[in-house]
């Protein structure tokens, strides 16, 4: 990663601009990705006067978006038949279910905060098309999202300046601690309904 970007730093402005749009699309349909190292970089070039911020952020911005609606397609159009053929054998139809209607409840929530729950972005956005979230909204949201995340990106690497590589380490470091709580909040709510399912599977009947 460190090559590719030491690369980058050498070519024409243009490319630049060109490699973080398709990261930023890339990163939401085959996680992980390092796009936010490659965004905080192009900020460090916008300190330099190389590239220009507003630019680039509404590229990493909209192809951003467009991955993340690629991938709601496909959990729009694909979710069920995945589904049905048994490709989610770690998570039960009835895990899958409870899902569902967990993300007819909270999804929108959910994608508000999409671009700060490192390692999740096409999982988020594969239910949300799964559950059918209204897709107007969904694009709004999801659009808002990223463009709050990379303008934070951005401007961070601009201040860093030739000192970018700085945050790398804290962008390591928070995306671990994020995606570490997540696994455990998903793994409390697995056993928590395992126990209840299991509970209800051996309460005895009335005799009456």
């Amino acid at each position: 990663m460190e090559d590719f970007i030491n690369h980058l730093a050498q070519i024409n402005p243009m490319w630049v601009y060109v490699a973080v749009a398709a990261i930023a699309y890339i990163e939401n349909i085959f996680p992980p990705f390092p796009s936010d190292v490659v965004v905080v970089f192009a900020g460090s070039l916008v300190g330099l006067g190389t590239i220009d911020f507003t630019s680039v952020l509404l590229l990493a911005t909209v192809c951003s978006t467009l991955g993340f609606m690629s991938m709601y397609k496909i959990g729009d159009w694909f979710g069920d038949n995945i589904l049905e053929a048994g490709k989610m054998k770690f998570l039960p139809r009835e895990g899958v279910i409870k899902v569902e209607s967990w993300f007819q409840r909270y999804g929108y929530f959910v994608i508000i905060a999409n671009r700060f729950l490192a390692g999740t972005r096409a999982v988020v956005s594969f239910f949300a098309g799964m559950s059918e979230l209204s897709l107007p909204k969904t694009t709004i949201l999801s659009f808002l999202s990223a463009l709050t995340w990379n303008f934070i990106l951005l401007l961070a690497g601009q201040k860093l300046g030739q000192n970018w590589q700085a945050i790398s380490f804290y962008l390591e470091t928070y995306s671990k601690t994020v995606t570490t709580i997540i696994i455990i909040v998903v793994l409390i709510l697995v056993a928590r309904y395992l126990y209840r399912k299991s509970g209800t599977t051996n309460t005895p009947s009335d005799p009456r």
